[in-house]
């Protein structure tokens, strides 16, 4: 196996062996603390321009199938794990993780101290890296990687360029795409949604000219403060349609209600992640996978915080006081789980039906 280094902004550098595709890589350096769902990841295009590290030990023993995928084509710029397994074994198993990596030209490094690497990050937060196969100089790399800016436009690289339908046969839903995954256009075809997917530039006019019964906001990469026009677009239709928002959605639809957002230190990803319905004390295992949270302090009067995270109490949910919306932070479309929280497509249901019957 060919040597590759991870090289950190820090000056840490820790040298493993290369797998996947040969290209030299600078992202953001993160981790997730799943310990499966490394397919559903790394296809997850929240993790746009992202070097994602896996805490777990092994990855890839079940291999790469159909199913699992959340997008096409994986804009995640590199991947680090302890060891994966050269021989997977599953009887939906097409591709092995290194086969899979190469097809969709995204590098591998592995033999790393993922623990260690993880302590990193949480000391000192989340921070540029380079994966560089041997060969330049160290000095070199690393000047390159304290001069590189990252760019800010994740969500423009990673949202439908022309709007497309997902048809069904019953509420007509806009499902607008910051970076969505295929698991919302599951959730919502199991109910037999009828849905537009639109572009994250889509202004509201051109959603409610569509007359949908709700309007969905998708996940997806990098800073809300990027995307200022949707605020724009969120404020002109809330209180006509019923909102669900999630992930960045729900930084967006409360953003557009006067709240602020701030980047967390190292932010929340994995599959394991506890959060409270303050109502009722219900606790869900949740999936996650953010950098920015929306602040607790100066919420403004016209939010509630429905939900929050048990460990770090960060903000997990907001619903509107007055008018027909809510979003949350975390998953419910929980790709590839826990199911918890997939009840809540159901509220949106709920949610548009009654405002439908209110409005006829």
């Amino acid at each position: 196996m060919s040597k590759r280094r991870l090289i950190l902004e820090d000056g840490t550098i820790f040298e493993g062996e290369a797998f996947g595709s040969e290209l030299d890589v600078t992202g953001e350096l993160v981790f997730s603390t799943g310990m499966t769902g490394y397919q559903e990841s790394i296809t997850d295009q929240s993790y746009n321009g992202q070097i994602l590290t896996f805490t777990y030990p092994l990855v890839g023993n079940y291999g790469v199938n159909r199913d699992d995928y959340e997008s096409i084509n994986p804009t995640c710029k590199g991947v680090v794990v302890s060891e994966w397994a050269r021989r997977a074994s599953n009887w939906r198993n097409q591709l092995t993780v290194d086969e899979f990596l190469k097809a969709k030209n995204i590098p591998g490094i592995s033999g790393i101290d993922t623990r260690a690497l993880t302590k990193i990050i949480r000391k000192h937060g989340t921070m540029k890296a380079t994966i560089a196969n041997a060969g330049d100089s160290i000095e070199h790399l690393t000047d390159q990687l304290r001069a590189t800016v990252l760019p800010t436009n994740n969500i423009e690289q990673v949202s439908t360029k022309t709007a497309y339908p997902a048809p069904g046969i019953g509420r007509s839903v806009v499902l607008v795409d910051f970076g969505l995954k295929h698991s919302i256009l599951r959730e919502l075809s199991k109910r037999e949604c009828n849905v537009t997917v639109v572009p994250f530039d889509t202004t509201a006019e051109e959603i409610l000219a569509l007359s949908p019964d709700g309007v969905m906001l998708s996940k997806g990469p990098g800073n809300p403060d990027d995307v200022p026009e949707a605020l724009e677009m969120i404020r002109s239709i809330q209180g006509k349609i019923p909102i669900f928002g999630i992930c960045m959605g729900h930084q967006l639809y409360a953003k557009a209600n006067g709240a602020k957002t701030y980047k967390m230190k190292f932010g929340h990803r994995g599959f394991n992640h506890a959060v409270r319905e303050i109502v009722t004390g219900r606790v869900d295992f949740t999936s996650q996978n953010h950098g920015f949270a929306v602040s607790r302090e100066d919420l403004p009067d016209c939010l509630m915080i429905t939900h929050e995270e048990i460990n770090d109490k960060s903000v997990e949910g907001v619903r509107h006081k007055y008018l027909p919306g809510f979003s949350v932070q975390f998953h419910p479309d929980a790709a590839p789980g826990p199911h918890d929280a997939s009840y809540l497509f159901d509220e949106f249901m709920d949610l548009m039906d009654s405002f439908k019957q209110e409005h006829n």
